[in-house]
């Protein structure tokens, strides 16, 4: 076979990053650090934590290619998503499920060898509610988007389990913390786009009650859970009065956006709480380990 022009091998690559889902999977790295470190003790040592960071990555990425294999037809009839490799043909389905399966072997096998088995196991839990339950839902029900939350929330646990061994009730308020921050984040995107959403069939809430009303309720529903929630970290004992302080004053402000958006319901405060959201769980994992690092 002949080689390739250079120019149509640099686009292969970026295919194959695009495939990956780097920047979405930053966050998926950002919040295993932030279980990490609220987990660690001092002068733990880099190794293990670069690791779990790099072996969470791989999986995260490979569990990004898998979803984008299975939603080959979807993602074609979707504006913001026919340009992909997939759909668009510039990769075939059979290279992206070898690159996808290369992603998550690797990422597990380093996890389960570097790390611990604790933390391959949430790992490879991860990928496979994303894969084999959260994606294929979609199409079904708009539960989808709660179960989908479940392996979103797993990567603090990850860190977690690098450092501890175990999953004590304080990996499982990061747990907590991160599946009630997704729910007003993903009803927002999915009332920003739901003609794109129902142009590929994905019976999301925005689409089975279009008003929106039951949308902007549930927005304010798990917001308002996400403020207690978001305090416990000081009643176990993982953070002090600053992070309280911090956590409070977010959670009220993360609600009111929920609530604007519940009122009103424009396109304009949706987009209000999908920034808002963007903001708000770095800036809580950042005072929380701050405090934790301080005291």
């Amino acid at each position: 076979m002949p080689e390739e022009p250079a120019a149509e091998t640099g686009g292969r690559t970026g295919d194959y990053v695009t495939l990956a889902k780097p920047r979405l999977n930053l966050l998926v790295v950002a919040t295993t650090l932030a279980g990490y470190y609220m987990a660690a003790p001092r002068n733990l040592g880099w190794p293990l934590l670069l690791n779990t960071l790099i072996g969470t990555a791989l999986v995260a990425s490979g569990a990004s290619a898998f979803n984008q294999l299975l939603e080959i037809d979807s993602d074609g009839l979707m504006r913001r998503t026919r340009a992909r490799p997939l759909p668009s043909g510039r990769i075939t389905p059979a290279r992206a499920k070898a690159f996808a399966l290369v992603l998550s072997v690797i990422g597990l096998a380093q996890l389960a060898y570097a790390v611990n088995l604790l933390a391959a196991s949430v790992a490879f839990v991860t990928l496979l509610t994303y894969t084999v339950f959260y994606t294929p839902l979609k199409k079904r029900t708009s539960l989808a988007t709660v179960v989908g939350g479940v392996p979103g929330a797993l990567p603090p646990m990850i860190g977690w389990a690098a450092v501890r061994g175990n999953l004590s009730l304080e990996a499982w308020i990061l747990f907590g913390i991160v599946f009630l921050w997704q729910m007003p984040h993903f009803l927002a995107i999915a009332w920003m786009y739901r003609e794109d959403y129902r142009r590929a069939g994905f019976p999301l809430l925005p689409i089975i009650e279009p008003d929106g009303a039951s949308t902007g309720r549930q927005a304010v529903m798990y917001a308002a859970a996400l403020l207690p929630v978001s305090l416990a970290p000081v009643a176990a004992g993982m953070a002090g009065d600053a992070y309280l302080a911090v956590a409070a004053v977010m959670g009220i402000g993360f609600l009111a956006l929920a609530a604007r958006f519940a009122w009103l319901r424009t396109a304009t405060d949706a987009r209000r709480l999908f920034f808002g959201s963007i903001l708000y769980l770095p800036l809580l994992w950042i005072a929380m380990v701050i405090n934790r690092v301080a005291s």
